[in-house]
């Protein structure tokens, strides 16, 4: 992908994917892509960002109303891909919320607070996936929610540098105060103090809610089953080298590396 996002662990329609929903998961993710990108939209103005939010929010009503819009590149195939797989519109719309709550919102004051923004930032994505392959039990739900949640926070971790260049801290304002880490030393990239305690804490809090849901990535059969188990390692991963780094986000970016996914290729393949 070509910039960092919340959005990089989404499964966006693999040949890992069976071909009857790869067109359905391009869709839901480049309606996500691009209402992501109209929150982020840096050099527009708030007032102008949350008016696109609402055009897509519009489109949303209309196509609930029965609307195809078969021209448009966007939400034509969402159009198409609703209907044909009957996915919950209030996914969609929570989405739009957590959207519209990163351009009005830009400090979270307990995990409680960041957690309610998952909700609806990342486990609607989970849950129109586990939708699309058939998959409605109330504990794989759960668990997809624990594993998207974890993803979200490991992402925010990744980020810390680059939400504060959007005006953004998505670590809890109550944890900073409790480890005397001012908002300055992220500015600063300055891992000093307790900042290295309070990263660990954090990594530690994402790698046991997603060792919460990764039992789903076993449960599930087949090519998702797989993908997800892709997907968690990966998680896994960036969360252990945030570790070792010692919470050291700022000298270089965190990330998945080629030797990371071939030993993950094996690892999902063994847990097949």
């Amino acid at each position: 992908m070509a910039a960092p996002s919340h959005y990089e662990n989404f499964p966006v329609g693999s040949l890992l994917l069976p071909r009857r929903i790869r067109p359905a998961v391009h869709a839901i993710y480049h309606f996500a892509r691009y209402a992501d990108d109209l929150a982020d939209e840096g050099e527009v103005d708030v007032q102008t960002r949350l008016d696109g939010l609402q055009d897509c929010r519009n489109k949303l009503c209309a196509i609930e109303a029965g609307d195809p819009f078969l021209h448009d590149a966007i939400f034509g195939p969402l159009a198409a891909a609703i209907q044909q797989h009957s996915l919950p519109f209030s996914h969609f719309y929570d989405l739009l919320d957590a959207f519209e709550q990163d351009v009005t919102v830009s400090r979270y004051e307990t995990f409680a607070d960041v957690v309610a923004y998952c909700r609806k930032s990342a486990n609607p994505v989970g849950r129109l996936m586990l939708h699309l392959f058939g998959e409605h039990d109330r504990r794989a739900l759960a668990m997809s929610d624990g594993i998207c949640t974890a993803l979200q926070l490991t992402n925010f971790l990744q980020d810390v540098a680059i939400d504060w260049q959007k005006g953004r801290v998505y670590l809890p304002q109550e944890e900073l105060r409790r480890y005397r880490v001012a908002e300055t030393q992220i500015a600063n990239q300055d891992c000093s103090g307790l900042w290295e305690m309070m990263m660990r804490a954090q990594v530690k809090r994402a790698r046991d809610m997603l060792g919460a849901g990764a039992p789903l990535a076993k449960q599930l059969p087949g090519r998702f089953g797989f993908e997800l188990r892709l997907i968690v390692m990966g998680g896994e991963t960036i969360l252990r080298k945030i570790h070792r780094a010692g919470g050291d986000v700022f000298s270089q970016r965190i990330r998945l590396e080629k030797r990371d996914w071939l030993y993950m290729f094996y690892r999902a393949l063994r847990a097949n």
